[in-house]
Formats: C-alpha cells, sequence, structure tokens
C-alpha cells in the first residue's frame, strides 16, 4: 500500500498479543490517519488506553465480533481490517465447542458482512497451522473461517473488499505459548520441566515477524490467498534445553486436540500451492466468476513457481531447525515490548522488512 495514501484501520481482537504489537507498528506509519481497536475485553482495553495515553488518531471500540451491528458501526470510515479475534484455547474448545464455533464462525461471517456494508477495502484474516489437517474443533473452526474468506472474494467485484488470509503457527511468546509456560516454571524453581512428547516440533516465529508478514501481503493480496511464511521449527527437547540447560525433562503426554507436528500447507492442497523466495500461497479451490488471477505473480511483481502436486510444508520435515543460540535470540526479541526498537546486534532473519 502506498505510504502517501491515508488509511484507518480496524484491528479486531486489537487488545491481544498481535493487535498490540500490530498497533505499535501502525502508529510508526505516516499513513495511518486512525486506528480503531475491537475488543470484547474492556480491562484490556483501559491497560492499552493509558499506554497511549491521549493518541488523538486511537479509537478504542468494546464489542464482540459475535456481534454485527456493532461491528458495522466500529467499521465506518475504515479501510482496513486485520481479523485477529478468536478463540484460542484448544483444550477449552474441546469442552465448550458453541462458544468457538460462535465465535470462530460466526465472527468471521460478521466480520465479513460488515466489511461488505461499510465499504471496506481490504480484510486480512489470522488463521493458524491448526486450520490445516484439523484434528481438535479450533482447527476446524478456522478452517471453515478461512474458507469463508477466501469464498468472500466470489461476491466482491471489481470495487468490493478483497479478503486474504495469513496463516502461520506458533507464535514465540505469546499468551498461552510455551515459552512464558517454562519461564514461569523455571522462575518458580521446578525441578524438571514436562515435554508432552520427546519429538514434537514446532513452526517458530515472532509476534514481530508476524505482523511484518501481515503488512507484506496486504501489499501482495489479490483476493483469495492463503499466505504462508517460511519459518524455522523447534524441536521441543531442544527448547526446554536450550532454557534450562541442567534441569531434567519429564515426558507428560499430548494434551486433548494436541499435534505432533504443525503443518501449514497440507499434501492435499499441494497443486494449489504457488512457492515465492519467502513464502507459499495457497490459492482458492474455486474460481471467481467475474476475474481470473495469475497467483504465481503478486501486486509487489513478485513471481512465484507451482509447487510439486505432493507438496507439504511440516514443521518435522523443515530444512531449517533452531539451535540452542538461536533459539534464546527469538526468546529475546520475543520478550522485548513491543514499541522498543530491536536492537543493532540482531540477526537478520528476526529483523522486521516492513516498510
Amino acid at each position: 500500500m502506498s505510504l502517501s495514501v491515508k488509511r484507518s484501520y480496524l484491528i479486531t481482537g486489537g487488545t491481544g498479543s498481535f493487535g498490540k504489537q500490530f498497533l505499535s507498528a501502525l502508529m510508526k506509519r505516516p499513513n495511518v490517519e486512525r486506528v480503531v481497536v475491537f475488543s470484547r475485553d474492556e480491562q484490556k482495553h483501559f491497560a492499552l488506553q493509558n499506554e497511549w495515553g491521549n493518541e488523538p488518531r486511537l479509537q478504542f471500540f468494546p464489542g464482540d465480533v459475535r456481534d454485527l451491528e456493532r461491528l458495522e458501526r466500529a467499521m465506518a470510515g475504515v479501510d482496513v481490517v486485520i481479523h485477529a479475534a478468536a478463540m484460542k484455547h484448544v483444550p477449552i474448545a474441546e469442552f465448550h465447542p458453541t462458544e468457538c464455533i460462535q465465535t470462530n464462525i460466526g465472527g468471521a461471517q460478521n466480520v465479513i458482512s460488515a466489511a461488505f456494508k461499510m465499504g471496506v477495502k481490504s480484510v486480512m484474516a489470522l488463521s493458524t497451522d491448526k486450520a490445516a489437517k484439523p484434528i481438535n474443533l479450533y482447527g476446524a473452526t478456522k478452517l471453515a473461517s478461512d474458507k469463508l474468506f477466501v469464498a468472500a472474494n466470489a461476491s466482491s467485484g471489481e470495487k468490493g473488499p478483497k479478503f486474504g488470509v495469513v496463516r502461520y503457527g506458533n507464535v514465540v511468546g505469546s499468551m498461552g505459548s510455551v515459552v512464558p509456560f517454562f519461564n514461569r516454571l523455571i522462575g518458580q524453581g521446578a525441578t524438571r520441566l514436562p515435554i508432552t512428547d520427546a519429538n514434537m516440533t514446532r513452526f517458530w516465529i515472532t509476534l514481530r515477524q508476524g505482523v511484518d508478514f501481515v503488512f507484506r501481503n496486504l501489499d501482495r493480496m489479490q483476493g483469495g490467498e492463503i499466505f504462508v511464511p517460511k519459518i524455522p521449527s523447534v524441536r521441543i527437547v531442544d527448547l526446554a534445553r536450550a532454557m534450562a540447560p541442567t534441569l531434567p525433562q519429564e515426558i507428560v503426554g499430548i494434551r486433548p486436540g494436541e499435534k505432533l507436528h504443525e503443518v501449514m500447507c497440507p499434501r492435499e492442497d499441494g497443486h494449489l500451492t504457488v512457492e515465492f523466495e519467502d513464502h507459499y500461497v495457497i490459492q482458492p479451490t474455486i474460481t471467481f466468476p467475474d476475474r481470473k488471477i495469475d497467483y504465481t505473480l503478486n501486486r509487489l511483481g513478485e513471481r512465484g513457481w507451482r509447487a510439486k502436486p505432493d507438496f507439504e510444508y511440516r514443521s518435522d520435515l523443515n530444512d531449517h531447525f533452531l539451535n540452542s543460540e538461536e533459539i534464546l535470540e527469538y526468546n529475546k526479541i520475543a520478550a522485548l515490548d513491543p514499541r522498543a526498537e530491536l536492537p543493532a546486534s540482531t540477526p537478520a532473519i528476526l529483523r522486521a522488512k516492513s516498510a
């Protein structure tokens, strides 16, 4: 997006880990006219508002994505919507499926409907690796959400909103992730660290990298893409060893609905996957009646190539696994305040690239 054109943004789930990081990045950009922070947690609204003080470009808007009318009011005058609101806790979703369905599927449809009605230009929805070959309810609802956002492009026409999806794996240091959990146990003097499975692997990305990836894909998006970053993997046993070299590890078993490895581009979508230098694009399974899109060439002029028909992007089959030093560097960057500048010593792989 041109930095000379003023735009207004709305972030659903704007008081969460991603929302706060995205907000911090937005406020550094000269073309941002207004940012609406949309979230149902009024306590987090209060805390975030105190952090930013009387910033005139910010509007804090308490509301729930289940409430279509409230979403429509919040989107008035908005150009770009970042949809980060979701019910994400896997075991809780397994026990309370209707809550997860209403938020993740019903909420997604409300975001789409409000975007059409209020004349929004672009919508980027955050997904998860769990939406690829889902084995838990959270993943199944996010797969349905992804399908809704992709299919919405069939109704947008040339002048309507463009909808895209960003999918990535474990976010280092985010709420509910393993790094703060391990840190808490270590700080409390634990005598061992619990490991779900000795073979478990995860994709690894920082919030800053995730935010940058969303920005770049807003510029790349033609409508209907699922964007997947090329990122490293981590073995959970290596993570525990890097964080606490002297502590023994205890195998405790996989939790309800948990996967041994993460998948972001399933083999069943191999024939739909386009590979670029630093990311993949899963193109829609459907075609849009009013236009034919070449997904091997994006709006930034980047050219990709078709993946092999049986291609699969999986955390245990990755080309790059982090070593102990790299793991600790990722953890250190993840722990920084969202508004802090990265240290000069930060490796290039961890540096933001957004313009």
